[in-house]
This record gives structure tokens, sequence and C-alpha cells, in this order.
């Protein structure tokens, strides 16, 4: 028997063992990428969630994904008892995790001031760095900073916040000690607003920067001033 066929055999099965070895490597890789990643179940919204859902209603909506830890968003709800009773504040999206800050008991969501006849009530997403920390709600008075590359200035005064979605939370725990739920990287900040005012907050929100700053209603409103650059070094 030709030296030649039995070669050809012998390339042919060390080929396909060597194939089989390279494929069972790369569909490993993932697994043990994740792996060296401490991955992490975390909920994750797979449809759109209306604002004002019941937590209990929640289930058709949510898969169930691992992460890596690196990437769990802080205060992500691990199991749906934690907002039992409670309704979510915001819409939520398809993709994002599902977190502790998005809910709150029905009653919390009813309006307990009153909103000044005839204004607006206009809605600014904002990080929670330039609202307090994110340690906002709803009956709050703020001032608002308008600031571009140039220019700052306290234009509005003791504006009043109808609602704060993603805000700081204080929830109660078992052994009844307060907790705080740390606020989202961003909030939707809803204000009430006389339609002159809400022209200067959409105009700012549009092409300018927005600060928020508690103002309560004794606050001062005197001694402001537009800064600029030539006033920060004098």
């Amino acid at each position: 028997m030709s030296r030649r066929p039995i070669a050809a055999v012998v390339a042919l099965v060390l080929a396909a063992g060597a194939a089989a070895v390279v494929i069972n490597y790369v569909s490993g890789a993932d697994e043990r990428a994740m792996a060296g990643m401490s991955p992490t179940s975390v909920f994750v919204v797979s449809e759109p969630v209306p604002e004002g859902t019941p937590s209990e209603d929640l289930t058709e909506y949510l898969t169930v994904a691992e992460v890596p830890t690196a990437a769990v968003v802080p205060g992500g709800v691990q199991d749906l008892d934690e907002v039992a009773g409670q309704v979510t504040t915001a819409a939520l999206q398809a993709g994002e995790q599902l977190l502790a800050a998005r809910f709150a008991p029905p009653e919390e969501e009813a309006e307990a001031f009153q909103v000044p006849e005839g204004f607006h009530q206009v809605s600014v997403q904002l990080p929670a760095n330039r609202v307090i920390g994110g340690h906002l709600v709803a009956g709050d008075t703020v001032g608002i900073f308008i600031s571009d590359e140039d220019e700052t200035h306290l234009r509005l005064h003791k504006v009043l916040v109808t609602r704060v979605h993603g805000g700081a939370t204080i929830n109660e725990s078992d052994d009844g000690e307060e907790q705080t739920q740390e606020a989202s990287s961003s909030l939707m900040v809803t204000f009430a607003v006389s339609a002159p005012d809400a022209e200067i907050l959409v105009n700012a929100a549009e092409f300018r920067g927005i600060w928020l700053s508690l103002e309560p209603a004794d606050a001062p409103e005197g001694d402001t001033r537009v800064v600029d650059r030539e006033d920060l070094l004098p």
C-alpha cells in the first residue's frame, strides 16, 4: 500500500482533532471570561414598563441576566419582595437594570402641595451631581443656575419641584433601621413654573447647562450676578 494515502488519512485525522480542540476552546472562552469577572445575577427590563406599574405585575417585563460584578448598577433590586406594594415612578426602558430608586409607595406619588394656577410643569433630565447629589423630593423649592461656556447666573429663584424620578430614597429595613438608597446617575426633575420662566428653563435645558440648589422660602435673593471667567480670577 502506498504511503501517500496513509499520510493523507493521518493528516485529515490530525486536522479534525485540531479543529475540535479549537472549537471547544472558543466555545468555552465566553464562560471562562465571565467566570473571571465574578458574574452576578440581575433583573433586566426586557420590555418597556409603563410608569405606575405595580411591582407584582413586573414579572412579564423582566429577565434575569448574568453580568460582570463591575457592570452591576448600585441599588439594583435583588428580590422583587424588596419593592413589594410599590409602583414604578418612571417608565422603564428595555435593557436597563431594575433599580429600587425607580419605585415608591403609591401614596407618595400624590401631590402633597398646591401647584400655582396657570403654571406649566416642565421636566428636565439632569445628572445627580447637579441635583444636590440626588437628594431632592417633590415639594422642595430650588434655585436654578444656568451656565454656558463663559457665564453662570442664578436665574430662577424658589422654583417648586413637583416630581423627582431616580432620586435618593430612605427605606426601612426589616429590623426597623433607616437605610439610604443612593440616587440614580441621572434624575428626571419636574418643575412648576410660569410661562416666561418655562421658556427660560426649556432653552437652558436644550442649549446650556443647569444646576440646582435647595432654596427655602426664607433664602435671600439679592447680591447675585452673572459670573464669567474674569470674576473667577480677579
